[in-house]
C-alpha cells in the first residue's frame, strides 16, 4: 500500500460519483488513503465500453493503489506490519465480509446519507424525498454485518427544501457528509478512547429501508395524487427520470412543477425525439 502523508493509515471503498467526491474532501483537507478499493470497470454507454469508476480515476490521478475486486479477500489489506488504523466506505456497492470489517485497528467507518436507523438500504436520499420529508441528513456509523446498523457516531440534519431534487439535495449531503467525516478525523482521542470508536446503538424499532431502485419506479400515474408524483419526479430526477407512456412510447418529464397542489408538467422528452413543451406535446 502506498505510503500516506498523513498520519492516519486508511483504506476508502467506493465506486461512483458520491464517493469521489468526497475523496476530493478528504484530499483537500490533507486525508488521502493509503489504498482504494472499488468495483471493478464496467461496460457503459451506448457503445458498451469498459469504463472505470470514478473513484478508480480518483486513484489514477493522484497515484494511490487501487484494488478492483470481483471478491474481496482479508489478505489484500494488511501484511504483517500494517494494519490499517481505519477503512472508510462510502458508497462501495458490495457487501463487505465481516472478517474485513474486523481488520482496521480502529474500526471500520461508513458515510450514509440519512438519519439513521431511518432508511437503511441503497436510495435514502431518493427515498427521503419521495416520501415527502422536510429533514433528513448524514450519520456516520461503525459498519457492523448487518446493513447500516451499526452505532452511530455522529449525525447532522439539514432541511429538504420544497423544490429540492436528489442530485441537488445529494450535492448537499456529500459536502456536509465529507466535512462531519473530517471534523471527526481531526478530534482528538480522550481518555484513550479514539472519536472513531464506540458510539451510541442504535434503536432497532425505529429501523425503516429502502430498496435498490429500478427503472421502471420511475413509471408515473398522471391522475395520482399530484404532491406524490411531484415527490417522484423530485426523487427520480436524475435516475430512472419519471415517465408515462403514450401510444406504446415512453415519455419522460423533464421539467414540472407544483401549482396550486396540481402537478403541472413543463416539458418532456419524447422516445426518440428531442424535448419539448408538455402544452406543444398535448397538441400533436
Amino acid at each position: 500500500m502506498k505510503k500516506n502523508n498523513n498520519k492516519l493509515n486508511f483504506v476508502f471503498f467506493g465506486t461512483p460519483d458520491v464517493a469521489s467526491e468526497t475523496l476530493e474532501i478528504l484530499k483537500t483537507n490533507g486525508y488521502l488513503p493509503s489504498l482504494i478499493v472499488t468495483s471493478p470497470d464496467a461496460k457503459k454507454g451506448r457503445g458498451l465500453e469498459m469504463t472505470a469508476s470514478p473513484v478508480s480515476v480518483f486513484a489514477e490521478e493522484n497515484y494511490i493503489d487501487c484494488l478492483k475486486p470481483e471478491k474481496l479477500d482479508a489478505e489484500n489489506f494488511c501484511g504483517e506490519q500494517n494494519i490499517p488504523d481505519l477503512f472508510l466506505v462510502v458508497a462501495y456497492g458490495k457487501i463487505i465480509p465481516e472478517e474485513i470489517l474486523n481488520i482496521p485497528r480502529l474500526s471500520s467507518i461508513n458515510i450514509h446519507y440519512s438519519l439513521l436507523p431511518k432508511y437503511r438500504g441503497a436510495s435514502p436520499v431518493e427515498s427521503a424525498i419521495l416520501n415527502g420529508d422536510t429533514v433528513t441528513g448524514v450519520t456516520i456509523q461503525q459498519m457492523a454485518y448487518k446493513m447500516d446498523s451499526g452505532p452511530i457516531i455522529a449525525q447532522e440534519k439539514v432541511e429538504i427544501l420544497p423544490t429540492e431534487k436528489a442530485p441537488e439535495l445529494r450535492k448537499r449531503l456529500i459536502k456536509l457528509g465529507g466535512e462531519l467525516m473530517i471534523k471527526i478525523l481531526k478530534t482528538p482521542s480522550a481518555d484513550g478512547h479514539s472519536p472513531l470508536t464506540g458510539g451510541e446503538k442504535q434503536d432497532e424499532s425505529q429501523a425503516t429501508f429502502c430498496k435498490k431502485i429500478k427503472k421502471e419506479d420511475g413509471l408515473l400515474d398522471l391522475n395520482g395524487n399530484a404532491v406524490k408524483n411531484y415527490n417522484k419526479f423530485r426523487a427520480y430526477a436524475f435516475w430512472p427520470r419519471t415517465f408515462f407512456f403514450k401510444d406504446g412510447k415512453r415519455i419522460i418529464i423533464t421539467d414540472a412543477t407544483l401549482e396550486d397542489n396540481k402537478f403541472v408538467i413543463k416539458k418532456v422528452l419524447p422516445e426518440g425525439k428531442k424535448e419539448i413543451k408538455y402544452e406543444e406535446f398535448v397538441r400533436n
